[in-house]
């Protein structure tokens, strides 16, 4: 269905078909380089005509949306942007090339096999789990949990979506930002660092760090 970066380019009768998946993309502005720079080898085709944009709408926001409308009806001279969501269909190509699991109460799951490097900007629309560290000047947003297998140098947010119930835990916690839903805390330059893993929540209003033990935090 999709090309292996993950934009498809079909033209027809009644216009440009064009289908992405997010999942293939560490951020939205990566998308939209890949995606203009594909459309402009063709530009002198496309100019006046109606672009079909098939993508999860579930995994970019209205801003977003404006943002991708403008550059595209601006840079590519398209006539208009017709929107259709594929939500289903992204969540059956996610089992396949994602490593998307559906869990009883957490939902799906993101695995991610790989240090997140300063720069890099991770968003899923679940849970993520990252075997390796996040680095100072990474970002990372899930809309769910975020556990990683190492070490949290960087931005985490989770819960983005506002789900106060969402954690963060990791081997080491040195973060530069944590935030769950709409709580942020940063961490202390000045503490010892446990060598055990902690777990950071709210609770009363506010994140706290405690060390993580198994099969406490079941909501």
């Amino acid at each position: 269905m999709y090309n292996n970066d993950g934009i498809l380019i079909k033209g027809n009768k009644d216009g440009i078909n064009t289908t992405i998946n997010m999942n293939k993309f560490a951020c939205f502005d990566d998308m939209i380089v890949l995606l203009i720079k594909k459309l402009s080898k063709g530009k002198h085709f496309y100019k006046g005509t109606t672009l079909i944009l098939r993508i999860d709408l579930k995994s970019v926001n209205k801003k977003e949306l404006g943002i991708l409308k403008e550059k595209l009806l601006t840079q590519i001279e398209l006539k208009d942007i017709v929107l259709e969501d594929i939500e289903k269909e992204i969540e059956q190509v996610n089992e396949k090339e994602v490593k998307v699991f559906s869990g009883v109460y957490e939902g799906k799951t993101k695995f991610i096999r790989k240090t997140v490097r300063g720069g890099e900007c991770i968003n899923y629309q679940g849970n993520i789990v990252i075997v390796g560290d996040i680095n100072s000047g990474a970002e990372v947003y899930a809309a769910g949990n975020v556990i990683v297998l190492g070490r949290i140098r960087g931005k985490v947010s989770a819960g983005t979506n506002g789900n106060t119930k969402a954690v963060i835990a990791a081997f080491l916690l040195q973060p530069e930002l944590l935030k769950i839903a709409n709580v942020i805390a940063m961490s202390p330059d000045d503490i010892e660092k446990p060598s055990y893993p902690e777990l950071a929540r709210i609770k009363d209003g506010l994140i706290i760090v405690e060390p993580y033990l198994p099969n406490k935090y079941i909501y």
